[in-house]
């Protein structure tokens, strides 16, 4: 009897397929009343880069033979990727976040998902659905990183990125390519940035706070301008990369080094010549304020300001300055390290 019932029990968790194309609904039906599920109180959960985030999904009751099936939906295809499925007693994980999550489980009717080790990939929309028959229900939530988006193009010019190129330069940054709502979320926190951008979705914007002529002119208002769709092969521009908290350190060494001495430097002190996201991070959550440039790992000169003074820049805004990609032999900059913990 008892193996039956284990059979019973993973024949009901067989694999579903591993992914479905999620359909935005046209319309505006009228929503539907929850009967089982629980509306979360707050449907946005806040979270860093490396932290545990828990995704509540609470039932109100138990049908009988029904099943949890947690999904989320990507930003850059809206396919809609399950990851976790249970019927209270069994639960089977799917895909990439299956090392990473569990179900929480603090009493019988708790769904709640938790990831670990959050990373910069896991940020989108997710969706708790009841799965019962013919009163099928869900919730959706949203995880929100905390982060930083910053504009980025190799050494040799502007506009010099396919798709391809552009989401590869940001993850060897330590980033990855922005969502639109990272971007939108940026512009809104005063990223003005006159060169469009590849975004995780494939579409190109640039983010306009000051109108000006060389950047759609004076008469359009300030907003996320955009280019659309673009040939993720043949159209070339400039990355908006999006980066979270470090789990570890960025510090400076001063000296007159060229590239390569700055390298070694680093390694002489256990660490790694830092990355652009890198710095960022530490500009962004340890307030990371230096007046000095310094080497970075993509052989670009930069140094972080949090308090804008005259004799370092001379901007009036916070931010990561840059000194371009000089020749590596110069011996004028320190270096940016980075130790992880």
């Amino acid at each position: 009897m008892h193996r039956l019932l284990l059979f019973g029990c993973l024949w009901f968790l067989a694999a579903p397929p591993a992914s479905s194309i999620f359909q935005r609904p046209t319309g505006t039906p009228a929503p539907l009343r929850l009967q089982y599920l629980l509306e979360p109180l707050h449907p946005t959960v806040h979270t860093r880069r490396g932290a545990t985030a828990t995704l509540p999904c609470v039932l109100r009751a138990l049908p009988r033979n029904y099943r949890v099936k947690w999904s989320k939906v990507e930003p850059a295809n809206y396919r809609e990727n399950i990851i976790i499925i249970t019927n209270g007693l069994y639960h089977k994980n799917y895909g990439p976040l299956s090392p990473r999550v569990r179900l929480r489980h603090s009493h019988r009717f708790d769904a709640s998902l938790t990831i670990t080790d959050v990373a910069l990939e896991d940020e989108g929309r997710y969706r708790c659905q009841l799965v019962n028959g013919l009163e099928d229900e869900s919730v959706s939530l949203t995880l929100h990183l905390e982060g930083v988006v910053f504009p980025y193009q190799p050494s040799n010019g502007r506009y010099k990125f396919n798709y391809h190129e552009a989401k590869r330069a940001c993850e060897q940054q330590d980033s990855r390519l922005a969502t639109y709502q990272q971007l939108y979320r940026a512009w809104t926190e005063g990223l003005d940035w006159c060169n469009a951008g590849w975004i995780l979705d494939g579409t190109v914007h640039y983010p306009i706070i000051n109108s000006r002529e060389p950047c759609g002119g004076r008469l359009l208002l300030p907003g996320v301008r955009t280019y659309g769709a673009r040939d993720k092969q043949k159209d070339r521009f400039d990355a908006f990369c999006f980066t979270s908290a470090l789990q570890g350190q960025v510090y400076f060494i001063r000296g007159h080094l060229n590239f390569k001495e700055a390298g070694q430097a680093c390694r002489n002190h256990g660490a790694a010549i830092a990355k652009v996201g890198q710095l960022y991070s530490a500009w962004k959550f340890s307030q990371l304020d230096r007046c000095d440039g310094g080497w970075l790992a993509d052989g670009s000169v930069r140094y972080p300001i949090t308090t804008p003074r005259e004799r370092c820049g001379g901007l009036p805004d916070p931010g990561v300055r840059s000194f371009g990609f000089p020749s590596k032999e110069m011996r004028t900059y320190g270096t940016y390290c980075f130790v992880g913990k």
